[in-house]
């Protein structure tokens, strides 16, 4: 039998197709009240002119360690949570050759006003219901991003990733509210977080911030341990659904 080094010593992958490995990177954001997701305009061939998603070609690096690496180029990370979400091959996705891209969701509770990299002519936050005909294929990266974040709101803490370290049960619904675009009620909402075992944890303080000018202050919390939610924090259209 041939040696493995023998074996590749005589190898030549000029026998097959060559192929090549991105990173998009769906990274949202809450700002005034709505969430946004980055964009970049692309300042070069193919697609110039047109926004797209944060990302580029992999490098002597894994994905992972590419993805952080364009979202870095595009705006100062600090908190963030970093997520793979899909791998995306389908032939003519990229005019130039075929591309994979490996997904990635990011979450922070506020980024900063990004900045264009070296192959973007601007970068910018936009409000997730103005982000339509983005280049290549990545519409649909970012609506299995968004389908992606507004389910994991239902069944995991990840809503704290876009708080501060310490927030109210107010702040909490509006992010709530802000990723899935549905108005909450405030009173069920408080009853349900607080029967979640696990889901948010009381710092013993309070805030006057987003209160009534005379009215009582807003207690803290923070997150807590958990890493599922049981019971769901369904969206209200779902739960009407499921009764």
């Amino acid at each position: 039998m041939q040696s493995e080094a023998d074996f590749l010593a005589s190898y030549d992958p000029r026998a097959f197709p060559a192929v090549a490995v991105t990173v998009d990177v769906v990274a949202l954001t809450i700002r005034d009240g709505r969430l946004c997701v980055l964009l970049v305009e692309r300042g070069a061939q193919p697609f110039a002119g047109r926004l797209a998603l944060p990302g580029g070609f992999v490098r002597d690096e894994s994905p992972d360690a590419a993805a952080l690496r364009e979202l870095g180029e595009e705006t100062a990370l600090a908190r963030v949570h970093l997520e793979q979400l899909k791998t995306y091959g389908d032939p003519g996705r990229d005019p130039r050759m075929r591309v994979f891209s490996v997904a990635y969701l990011a979450f922070a509770p506020s980024l900063p006003d990004p900045r264009a990299g070296s192959d973007a002519a601007a970068a910018s936050w936009i409000p997730v219901e103005q982000a339509t005909d983005l280049a290549f294929d990545h519409d649909t990266i970012l609506a299995d991003g968004l389908d992606r974040a507004r389910a994991k709101l239902e069944y995991t803490p990840l809503a704290t990733a876009f708080t501060g370290p310490e927030f109210t049960i107010a702040e909490l619904r509006a992010v709530y509210a802000a990723v899935w675009g549905e108005d909450l009620h405030a009173g069920n909402f408080h009853r349900k977080v607080l029967s979640v075992p696990g889901f948010v944890e009381s710092t013993g303080e309070t805030t006057a911030r987003g209160g009534e000018r005379g009215g009582p202050r807003a207690k803290l919390y923070r997150a807590g341990d958990a890493r599922l939610l049981h019971p769901a924090l369904l969206r209200p259209a779902r739960e009407e659904g499921i009764r």
